[in-house]
């Protein structure tokens, strides 16, 4: 009979609908049961797509005999992270300090009272090499409850009023001083860590398990632009980011059958992956690799954008436009049955006997049936191998015994020339091959869809799609006009689907309907930075409109008047036991790296207002961690070129359509060695309600009938010019 979590939206939590544990949701029905009995939390944090998440399910969560135990001794609580990261960054804060590390599934078990008192990731189903299996850790901690209450509340209390010192005594206030030393040195700092981590090998910084954390990317791109790509530093800069870039595009974290990225490698050389498919990842990459493009002119990179995007809009995009979250790891094997009533990319439960990465890899024989005499150069360049191309090592639980991922083993200059052909001849056929496999591919029981529809994660793809739309390589040009609609799309679901425009604030997600969950500081930031983006690229002013809107409920929300920044949730919710203020760049960019640079934008886009004085007070903020760790926060540290400068705009005056008015736009973006924002004046609505806040745009306009650009510093135009090669000077 299915538990509490049968009516829930959140796929993650319906999963679990048929667990013979008592899960019930996070909510007021849960903490007063557990105060009325007097019983502690079981609290256990996942994701639909989260391999390791599936696995505990498994062997634990599906057991009689294991749920006997929490039913009995707990108050069993399921959270989807994706839906509530509040909840899951309160506890996962508690899990990495008592265990120095964290991961999902999280498991913490809580008082009454929500406080914490032991916790960890996943946990075996039996005592395994010395540490203790889930079933051994219950029936302890319920003896400890029984017996020893007072020390385990205790402990509770003494872990969250350290916890809270803590994060008191990285937010104090931070002095006004004059920022340029310190940020030099921090820029300096996180350049340094990244060039001494970085694997001259493989790519990546660090060892295993290597993940693609873009913001690294995102701030050496900056830096070779900022020092000039031609200098040593801005060399040695682009070379780490290149090289990184590379080695994930040929390695096995990329779907080269079906285009995008996997989550990260359990292996050094980007090899084996762990095979979800999260929509950020998409987002992110994409923007790295159209940096790539546009600092080195190399096409590889620009097709690499494309592959994700394609990727983004066959597979993850919705009938309506918002992006889905993510797809699973695990799916069954391509010969299983598929159970009837089930539908390929629905959101249905993963089964006991689904595989990780059963939809991605290949048998040689299965790869040979598919290519027939183009299999053994294919399978060659792609490193497939008869007996399976994955070392034990690699493969713990033995899924991928026999199994083949593909990674390229050969560049498509050494293939061509084993074939005797021209590379273009060798890409063609390479494609065709690609396709059939791809179509082949089709046919297998596809992994589970998380079909929610996450409002940041959303705004980060609206960004990629407008980054998309400005780029000059050829193979992103002929989409621009498709990746445009994309992007417009998408926000026009999520300002229609996720937007209260009665009382102006965000939801988190969508599936089936709005959530009842209101948005966090993630989701007006990164929305807003996507909104800003998109603006810039088709100059439609209703987007800078709703940017301005939502950065001003994320100030009445989110803001911290006392130490600037930013807090994750709002205030009021008493269920919150942390208020807390991220800071790291991790698999996102932290709320208030991103929040920092949209303020100094829309500063410098709308007039001053007290935007930029809040972008420095959030820069402050966080003083502390970036003069110690900079490398904790590289995305953070890229807002310094919009805080140490004055603002640079250019005004481009003109038909929207107008292409002289597109060749002067792509001039500003293609100055790469210092930030610009670009406004419209479009001789109308758009232009009239920018003129409110900026006058002197109120009477610029075309010259001649021929557009115009006008470039202005702190908000004073110069005269104007028509030229694109003038442009150039006038920018330089």
């Amino acid at each position: 009979m299915p538990n509490a979590l049968a009516t829930e939206k959140s796929p993650y939590l319906r999963q679990h609908a048929d667990n013979p544990v008592a899960w019930l949701p996070w909510g007021e029905e849960a903490f007063a049961r557990a105060r009325a009995e007097q019983k502690p939390i079981f609290l256990s944090i996942g994701y639909a797509t989260c391999h390791w998440c599936h696995v505990m399910a498994h062997e634990s969560f599906e057991d009689p005999a294991v749920a006997e135990l929490l039913n009995a001794g707990f108050i069993p609580v399921k959270v989807d992270r994706e839906e509530r990261p509040d909840v899951d960054r309160v506890y996962m804060t508690y899990v990495q300090a008592l265990t120095g590390h964290g991961g999902w599934p999280l498991s913490a078990w809580l008082t009454p009272e929500l406080k914490p008192f032991y916790g960890g990731t996943y946990f075996p189903p039996q005592d395994r090499q010395g540490r203790p299996g889930f079933s051994t850790l219950l029936r302890a901690i319920a003896k400890g409850w029984a017996g020893e209450r007072e020390k385990l509340v205790a402990e509770s209390h003494r872990v969250i009023d350290a916890l809270r010192g803590s994060l008191q005594a990285g937010s104090a206030p931070a002095p006004e001083t004059d920022l340029t030393e310190p940020a030099g040195d921090a820029f300096e700092g996180c350049y340094q860590h990244l060039f001494e981590s970085h694997d001259a090998t493989n790519g990546g910084f660090g060892g295993a398990p290597k993940f693609p954390r873009a913001s690294n990317l995102t701030f050496l791109f900056r830096a070779a632009a900022l020092q000039g790509v031609d200098s040593e530093t801005g060399r040695t800069a682009l070379g780490l980011a290149e090289t990184t870039l590379v080695a994930m595009a040929r390695g096995g974290i990329h779907d080269h059958v079906g285009g995008g990225f996997h989550r990260y490698a359990v292996d050094e050389a980007w090899f084996v992956p762990h095979f979800e498919k999260m929509l950020y990842d998409q987002a992110q990459i994409a923007v790295n690799a159209i940096d790539a493009h546009a600092l080195t002119g190399r096409e590889t990179f620009a097709w690499v954008a494309r592959d994700l995007l394609e990727y983004v809009r066959r597979d993850l995009t919705s009938p309506r436009g918002g992006f889905y979250a993510a797809e699973d790891a695990d799916s069954l094997p391509p010969h299983a049955s598929v159970p009837a009533g089930s539908t390929p990319g629905a959101a249905e439960p993963a089964k006991p006997h689904a595989v990780e990465g059963a939809f991605y890899v290949w048998t040689q024989p299965e790869f040979a049936a598919v290519l027939g005499t183009e299999a053994a150069w294919v399978g060659a360049h792609f490193g497939v191998e008869p007996a399976g191309n994955v070392p034990p090592a690699l493969d713990p639980h033995g899924e991928l015994r026999g199994q083949n991922v593909l990674r390229q083993r050969r560049s498509l200059m050494d293939s061509a020339r084993g074939l005797g052909v021209d590379p273009g001849q060798a890409a063609e056929r390479l494609k065709a091959a690609l396709e059939k496999l791809r179509a082949v591919r089709s046919s297998r029981p596809r992994p589970l869809r998380d079909e929610k529809i996450i409002t940041a994660w959303n705004g980060l793809m609206i960004g990629a799609l407008a980054r998309a739309t400005t780029s000059t390589a050829p193979c992103l040009a002929e989409g621009r006009a498709i990746y445009l609609a994309a992007a417009s799309r998408a926000a026009e679901f999520l300002h229609a689907e996720l937007f209260d425009a009665d009382r102006g604030v965000l939801h988190r997600c969508w599936l089936d309907g709005r959530s009842a969950v209101e948005g966090f500081a993630e989701d007006y930031a990164q929305l807003i930075a996507g909104l800003l983006d998109l603006y810039e690229a088709g100059f439609d002013h209703r987007w800078l409109q709703w940017a301005e809107q939502l950065q001003r409920t994320m100030d009445r929300l989110f803001w911290d008047e006392a130490a600037g920044g930013y807090f994750n949730s709002a205030d009021g919710d008493a269920a919150i036991i942390l208020r807390l203020k991220d800071d790291y760049d991790g698999a996102e960019p932290a709320p208030n790296s991103t929040a920092a640079i949209n303020l100094y934008r829309l500063a410098w886009m709308l007039g001053d207002d007290g935007w930029s004085q809040r972008g420095r007070r959030t820069l402050q903020a966080f003083q502390a961690r970036w003069s110690q760790h900079p490398q904790a926060l590289p995305h953070m540290l890229t807002a310094f070129e919009y805080a140490l400068h004055p603002p640079r705009t250019v005004v481009l005056a003109g038909g929207r359509d107008d292409p002289a008015l597109a060749a002067l736009a792509e001039k500003v973006r293609a100055h790469s060695s210092a930030r610009w924002v670009l406004l419209h004046a479009d001789g109308a609505a758009g232009q009239a309600w920018l003129a409110h806040r900026l006058p002197h745009l109120r009477d610029v306009g075309p010259v001649l009938g021929r557009a115009a650009a006008f470039v202005c510093e702190q908000h004073r135009c110069r005269p104007p010019v028509t030229n694109p090669e003038e442009l150039v000077l006038a920018l330089a």
